[in-house]
């Protein structure tokens, strides 16, 4: 490939190394890459208000790509940009079909309230069988109509006695086309976001306002929420640590997030 018009980065497993921290070594190369008028845009699973110690530990800030596509958010302003919502009638329906056929799960729901710490409460909704599996700070419990009575960015569906891979092949016959799921961790989560979103859509958003061609796109990734963005860009990279249907798409495998995997391939041109 030639020297890419704009890198764009999975977070997690691609970016953080197993800590969940940016290294040296590739937060010099990355400011290299800004330095150099080239775009660096990251494109996560994560909401927004879990960019900022990404950005702080990077030390470049922008427009990055959240909750699977489904957000644009300006790193530097706190503000989101755009989003795509789930509706509540479609969110009702799944909601419902999935605790039929995949009994003892629990949903929770994102939702965008304007900046990464704007009405904190509002954002992180879930069923309290998701916080007792899950335990974070950040969700706020919720009855299942509360649930499913305002549009979400995305739906997150947690078993804690299947893996994701099994939940996906029994959500697939559930949900069909009317979502777009994918999961970005094996332990028992997967994901949903509107029909038509996924990463390669939020980053095909992106690349466009910025007036970059697709073929001048290089990206990194590790799970299959990351097989969108790696099949639509002109160069698609996987890291050594990734999950097979990402490694079956890559036109190149890297070293690991935690052998500064991004960053090797990112010094052949800074």
């Amino acid at each position: 490939m030639r020297k890419p018009g704009l890198v764009a980065s999975d977070v997690d497993g691609t970016l953080l190394d197993s800590m969940e921290r940016v290294s040296s070594r590739t937060a010099a190369t990355v400011r290299r890459v800004v330095a150099d008028d080239v775009p660096f845009v990251l494109v996560t699973g994560r909401p927004p208000r879990w960019m900022p110690s990404v950005v702080a530990g990077l030390g470049v800030s922008g427009v990055a790509v959240c909750a699977n596509g489904a957000v644009l958010y300006d790193t530097k302003a706190d503000a989101v940009l755009a989003s795509t919502e789930i509706d509540t009638v479609t969110l009702h329906d799944v909601v419902h079909e999935l605790h039929h056929e995949m009994p003892g799960c629990a949903v929770a729901v994102e939702r965008t309230t304007g900046g990464a710490h704007d009405r904190v409460h509002e954002q992180f909704l879930a069923e309290e069988g998701f916080l007792q599996v899950w335990a974070n700070s950040d969700i706020h419990v919720a009855a299942p109509d509360e649930l499913v009575g305002k549009p979400a960015v995305k739906l997150l569906v947690l078993h804690d006695a299947m893996n994701s891979a099994q939940m996906a092949a029994i959500a697939e016959e559930v949900v069909g086309d009317r979502l777009e799921m994918t999961y970005s961790t094996g332990a028992g989560i997967i994901e949903f976001s509107a029909a038509g979103v996924d990463k390669a859509s939020g980053l095909r958003t992106v690349a466009a306002d910025l007036g970059v061609d697709q073929a001048d796109v290089i990206a990194f990734g590790d799970m299959p929420n990351d097989v969108p963005m790696l099949s639509w860009v002109g160069h698609g990279v996987a890291m050594r640590n990734a999950h097979e249907a990402a490694l079956a798409v890559a036109d190149e495998v890297t070293a690991t997030n935690n052998d500064n995997g991004v960053a090797q391939v990112l010094e052949r041109w800074w």
